[in-house]
């Protein structure tokens, strides 16, 4: 049976220090992130992205740059030979203000409604996939999915880790720096 890597977008994959990403123009790879992405098709996972993109329900831009800049992100991994098998994205926050997207919703990481559909799509080995991400909510999404987690430090990662680890109820099974150790513990765990 296949098995699945789920990674956050925005600090897992991208740098987002500037905040949200509105147009593609503003997309940086990591340098790593294709390699590391490689690494994961070679080794047989599903690679999906998951990534809640607020913005949308606050306005600051459109399911439409959403898509757009979701289009740069595969295109510009697949010039360096890494596939991702599809992007889920969760246009919703119940603080939003645009309609229908002010809402509570199954698709907002913690809660798994984008886990579902992969799972509904791709049929994959749940024990033997991994979730990948700079927050405590790719975390939660993770543990709720009964899914191995890993924490990397990169993006927001590192401020979230040190403000958010004791309050959150979401313990990460494993912390590392960025998505390229993370590959390289997952290839650990495998021999």
């Amino acid at each position: 049976m296949k098995k699945a890597v789920f990674l956050d977008r925005d600090g897992t994959i991208n740098s987002d220090e500037h905040g949200y990403i509105n147009k593609p123009e503003d997309l940086h790879i990591y340098p790593f992130a294709a390699e590391a992405i490689s690494k994961l098709n070679k080794m047989g996972y599903l690679v999906f992205v998951v990534t809640n993109q607020a913005g949308v329900a606050y306005g600051y831009f459109k399911i439409e740059d959403v898509e757009k800049i979701n289009a740069k992100l595969v295109s510009e991994l697949a010039k360096r030979n890494a596939k991702v098998d599809e992007i889920f994205y969760s246009p919703f926050h119940e603080k939003g203000v645009v309609e229908p997207f002010n809402t509570q919703h199954e698709d907002r990481k913690p809660d798994i409604g984008l886990f579902r559909q992969a799972q509904e799509r791709y049929h994959f080995n749940t024990h033997k996939s991994f979730m990948i991400g700079d927050k405590f909510s790719d975390i939660g999404f993770g543990k709720n999915a009964g899914l191995k987690t890993i924490f990397v430090r990169s993006g927001g990662g590192e401020n979230e880790f040190i403000n958010k680890r004791n309050e959150t109820e979401y313990k990460p099974d494993f912390v590392v720096k960025d998505l390229s150790v993370a590959v390289k513990l997952i290839e650990e765990l495998e021999k």
